[in-house]
């Protein structure tokens, strides 16, 4: 069993920052990917950020500039640093994890957080 939980949202007004976290645990063999969703009211998840081992991270565009993920491999953690918030940028962010359980199973399973909210109004 593996868990995904996130924190850090909030409210903030527009130009102001946030920083997300997100941290994985349980029956962890290895994680090839981390990165982040969000969804906001009416609208279908979009990605917006996803840092594979590779390192190649990827941004939406509507991002680019003003987040950076970065990961802690050490603490199977993944973190959106959020600058020049913006009102659209409101929505439930959603942290996922994709990981192999155990090493005589090639297969990789996506394990999702539970969301949290960042609201971003004046």
């Amino acid at each position: 069993q593996v868990q995904v939980v996130e924190s850090g949202g909030g409210l903030v007004q527009p130009g102001g920052s946030l920083r997300l976290s997100c941290a994985a645990s349980g029956s962890i063999f290895s994680i090839y990917n981390m990165g982040w969703y969000r969804q906001a009211p009416g609208k279908q998840r979009e990605l917006v950020a996803g840092l594979p081992n590779s390192g190649n991270t990827y941004y939406a565009d509507s991002v680019k500039g003003r987040f950076t993920i970065s990961r802690d491999g050490a603490k199977n953690t993944v973190y959106l640093q959020m600058n020049s918030l913006k009102p659209e940028d409101t929505a439930v962010y959603y942290c996922n994890c994709d990981a192999r359980v155990e090493a005589s199973n090639t297969r990789s399973y996506r394990y999702w957080g539970q969301g949290t909210q960042v609201t971003v109004s004046s």
